[in-house]
């Protein structure tokens, strides 16, 4: 490569967020003083590369490179502290008097059973509150509370559209052929114009679950609040779930992930697959001039959806990525630029999702689109508590559902690099 690739890369800024507390900034001072000296030990042995094997150097190098993945761990994980909105704010926006109503008469049942309140809301609103398997609507911000967390820690969710959804499908409208148009002249004889030709998209929302559990002191417990320790409960298990799903899910009883759709090599792209980009070796980047691929998956985008590009993989394969220069030395992973910010790659953001596969033969490992356009996460409007205190006495579970789907939109907006000779 004989030119510098951050002049022909669209420059996005760093996601920046408000708020940074001292010991986030401490740990991003930390990340950048380590890839300084990550910087240093790599371009040693890159020097020292051809003239003798030098294995210290080597170990030095990897031994950096796996503290600076957990620096940035660190850093993400008070960064979603930090996202974490607090109740209070949701609740005192919502003060109608039913919504008092409903979260009073949910607080007696979470902690005492008592569901007659919670049955008289349902009557007078005339609404179907419990599914087929029993269970009660939690209040609008406890369900609005789950959704901003979930959206802070699942790395699809966070840069995907959202939409939530009353029925159990959403179907989204498509032309797949548009009306005939042309140029004429002002006086012209106009001819009539052929219709559009439209299909569907059918997104449906499919059930996820948690099932936490408390002992009889912790609802007894007039100090716990209990919105809170269901919503953290639930937390991190649909964040999980969501995150394997919206990438490798199968589409059965689950969203479909992104992965999971048919690819095709890029300059053959169709309608309904997902293009990819081939590393040009079997497993493993190209062995000379390795970025070339990622520069040539980002330019397979369009320029639409390129200037809001993400990249998404998993922290292995940035770990390998992390050592690369464009021709001017630069090195093309670079950390943070300020405290709670995202890591970016060639200037696109860069986001860890450890659900996309490891660099192996044919793997499909990185992607690059504009997900936002690109992959659609339908949720349905409300989630359902079931309280369970039978099934392991003596501790109460808590079923705790919410109706969740996804799938690729816009076939156009991701690309994908295969690790394959072609």
């Amino acid at each position: 490569m004989d030119y510098d690739i951050r002049d022909s890369l669209h420059d996005a800024a760093p996601e920046r967020k408000a708020g940074i507390s001292a010991t986030a900034r401490g740990e991003h001072d930390s990340v950048m003083r380590m890839f300084e000296e990550f910087k240093a030990s790599n371009d040693e042995r890159l020097d020292a590369f051809g003239r003798r094997a030098d294995v210290l150097l080597d170990e030095k190098v990897d031994r950096i490179n796996a503290a600076l993945d957990a620096q940035m761990k660190r850093i993400d994980d008070l960064a979603l502290k930090s996202a974490r909105p607090a109740l209070d704010g949701v609740r005192a926006r919502v003060t109608e008097v039913a919504a008092r109503e409903h979260k009073s008469a949910f607080e007696a049942y979470v902690r005492q059973g008592e569901s007659a309140a919670l049955r008289g809301l349902e009557t007078k609103a005339m609404s179907a509150g419990s599914n087929a398997d029993g269970g009660y609507l939690v209040p609008v911000e406890l369900e609005r509370e789950v959704g901003q967390r979930l959206a802070a820690i699942s790395p699809i969710r966070g840069i995907a559209s959202v939409r939530e959804i009353s029925g159990g499908v959403y179907k989204k409208p498509f032309m797949t052929a548009g009306p005939a148009a042309g140029w004429v002249g002002e006086t012209d004889t106009r001819t009539q114009t052929t219709s559009p030709t439209l299909d569907a998209l059918s997104f449906p929302a499919m059930e996820l679950y948690a099932m936490p559990a408390a002992t009889a002191t912790l609802l007894d417990d007039s100090a716990v609040n209990i919105d809170e320790w269901i919503a953290s409960e639930v937390e991190l298990t649909f964040a999980v779930q969501e995150g394997a799903a919206f990438v490798n899910g199968d589409g059965s009883s689950k969203p479909k992930g992104f992965l999971q759709y048919d690819t095709v090599a890029n300059g053959s792209w169709v309608w309904g697959k997902l293009g990819y980009i081939a590393s040009g070796n079997a497993g493993a980047f190209a062995a000379s001039n390795p970025s070339d691929v990622l520069v040539d998956t980002i330019y397979a985008l369009k320029a639409g959806y390129r200037q809001n590009g993400n990249f998404v993989m998993n922290r292995k394969t940035q770990a390998t990525i992390r050592k690369f220069k464009d021709s001017g030395g630069a090195y093309l992973w670079q950390p943070p630029v300020q405290a709670g910010g995202r890591a970016s790659l060639m200037s696109f953001p860069l986001i860890e999702a450890e659900d996309m596969p490891d660099i192996a033969a044919n793997s499909l490992s990185i992607a690059f689109g504009d997900f936002r356009r690109g992959y659609l996460v339908v949720d349905r409007r409300g989630m359902q508590v079931l309280r369970d205190p039978y099934s392991a006495k003596p501790y109460v579970l808590f079923y705790t559902t919410k109706r969740v789907g996804g799938g690729v939109q816009d076939f156009d907006a991701i690309k994908l690099v295969k690790f394959a000779a072609s």
